[in-house]
């Protein structure tokens, strides 16, 4: 059954749901997702031809080519092949032969991804070329650091110009561009970075204080705030994987939080050591990182995500995946729980700093 289970791709798939096809032989694209997704406008479901999965980051709700039939079709999931089967080949059972042949080009333009050494070169070269606006510096500081630690940090604001100027002096620098998410070639052959909306760079550490990748902190928008710098899809370029992030250095017992900036603010303002995953239902680097962490000497950790994890379905089932998560890795592990008048712990930790300082 494994054998037959190959025949179909996700495309084929999701031709005969008849879902909605990816625009201009793009390998990854959004759709309406059926659990959270309420408004014609909302497409939270990202699906990826080219690892043939799919992914929801609002609910968490994910799987491959036959669990997205079945999310979509309602079959069990272990009647799914039986019945794609009987649609596409009523009457012959044997070789599997589908009757859609997929039209849409899926362009291999990015490349192999690049070792965390170059990533960090790259990254660091980059963010010494750039500037800190005087805006995003003063929300910085309104969030509980100062000015030495914002520096130590590496915060820099996206250029508004000049990308293809900074991405050519990092390049002749002999560092090497290719595969490093968040950098492509243009049709000139030129080397250039994403920069789609203003905002501050953030840098996403290793447990070696490598900087394997980075977020972009959007101005003016409510939702998606953080964003990857990712060139998915460019010519050369490479996307982001869900990469975390370490805060401090690496102690017994460390906290576990999402998102790289709420991290450095809580190490900064309480001394903790915190593990940052890029959103509640991001986990898939996170054993990994706990597993090496452990041989480091890692010993316990503490949640501490935000206290809508009270009363917010989707956070609570995060939550559940982490704990089981946690539970499989055999590590003991708590909860940490504030005001929630607060919603994260750096907000918490910030109020109380500022009223212990008055």
């Amino acid at each position: 059954k494994e054998d037959e289970m190959r025949r179909f791709s996700m495309l084929e798939v999701i031709s005969i749901l008849g879902l909605p096809m990816p625009r201009n032989g793009r390998s990854s694209y959004n759709i309406s997702c059926p659990y959270c997704d309420t408004k014609p406008k909302q497409k939270h479901l990202n699906i990826n031809l080219k690892k043939e999965v799919y992914r929801c980051p609002k609910c968490g709700e994910h799987g491959g080519i036959f669990d997205l039939y079945s999310l979509f079709s309602g079959v069990p999931r272990d009647k799914v092949l039986d019945d794609l089967i009987n649609r596409t080949e009523p009457h012959e059972k044997t070789e599997h032969k589908p009757k859609y042949i997929g039209s849409v080009d899926i362009p291999d333009l990015e490349s192999p991804l690049a070792d965390v050494e170059t990533r960090h070169l790259v990254y660091s070269s980059l963010l010494s070329k750039l500037t800190l606006a005087s805006d995003h510096k003063e929300n910085l500081l309104n969030r509980g650091l100062n000015e030495d630690a914002i520096a130590r940090l590496g915060y820099k604001s996206t250029p508004a110009i000049g990308m293809t100027a900074i991405a050519k002096k990092i390049a002749d620098e002999g560092l090497n561009l290719s595969g490093v998410p968040g950098f492509y070639r243009l049709d000139n052959n030129d080397w250039t970075f994403v920069n789609e909306q203003r905002g501050i760079l953030i840098p996403v550490c290793d447990e070696n204080k490598k900087i394997q990748a980075m977020q972009i902190r959007r101005d003016n928008v409510q939702k998606r705030k953080f964003r990857w710098f990712s060139s998915v899809d460019r010519k050369d370029g490479r996307h982001a994987e869900g990469w975390t992030h370490i805060a401090g250095p690496i102690r017994s017992l460390m906290l576990i939080t999402e998102g790289p900036m709420k991290a450095d603010i809580i190490h900064e303002l309480s001394g903790h050591s915190v593990i940052a995953v890029p959103g509640v239902n991001s986990l898939t680097q996170l054993k990994d990182t706990i597993i090496r962490l452990r041989e480091l000497g890692v010993r316990e950790l503490m949640t501490a995500f935000d206290m809508d994890y009270l009363t917010n379905p989707n956070v609570q089932k995060a939550f559940a995946d982490l704990s089981s998560l946690l539970g499989e890795i055999g590590i003991p592990f708590g909860t940490y729980l504030w005001n929630p008048e607060y919603k994260g712990l750096d907000d918490y930790m910030h109020a109380f700093l500022m009223r212990y300082q008055q």
